[in-house]
């Protein structure tokens, strides 16, 4: 039998760490806001909005993608989004698919050494008309959202494959003189 200061003891270890599991757990969870989580149901899309802007005046959407460039003005801030397809958790895909530009205005100021050209960006917020701005010499028509929470990813870090390294070399394959190609899987 254990005796019962030394069970109390474990107890209360016990719950302790399930304390602090649960709450890295929650935390985990709660790391990027629900409107960039979750689109909207029925959301259009950002080529959809441009090819008939008043049909979709005010919707919700959730649009991401690659930063273009960013303008900040005296009460907002106007960022330049090149759209991406989105994953089920809100993060711009990577890949060379667009569907257009689009404007997204966040109230406030966005720091431009923070927000530059080529940082991924999420926004959450409600279709605001069509505005058109060149691009070179081109007159494109932006579509602009009027944002409500946006979200700034992390610069993606290259991962290099974990089970071969670099300076590994077989010098028999595939023809090892123990382990011969029809032992070699």
């Amino acid at each position: 039998m254990v005796p019962a200061v030394v069970k109390d003891t474990m107890m209360r270890i016990l719950r302790v760490m399930s304390l602090c599991l649960a709450a890295l757990w929650l935390a985990a969870c709660a790391s990027t806001p629900e409107p960039i989580r979750a689109a909207p149901p029925g959301a259009p899309q950002p080529d959809e909005v441009r090819a008939d802007p008043a049909r979709f005046q005010g919707s919700q959407v959730r649009w991401g993608g690659v930063i273009a460039g960013v303008n900040n003005l005296a009460d907002h801030t106007l960022v330049e989004v090149v759209s991406r397809p989105l994953t089920s958790g809100g993060r711009p895909r990577e890949s060379d698919v667009t569907q257009g530009r689009f404007l997204a205005r966040v109230p406030g100021f966005l720091d431009p050494a923070v927000y530059v050209a080529g940082r991924e960006i999420t926004v959450s917020g409600r279709v605001a008309g069509l505005e058109s701005r060149p691009v070179g010499d081109y007159p494109y028509p932006y579509v602009r959202v009027d944002v409500d929470v946006h979200q700034l990813w992390a610069v993606r870090e290259p991962v290099r494959d974990p089970y071969y390294s670099p300076w590994w070399y077989d010098p028999w394959y595939p023809y090892h003189p123990i382990y011969g190609p029809w032992r070699r899987y």
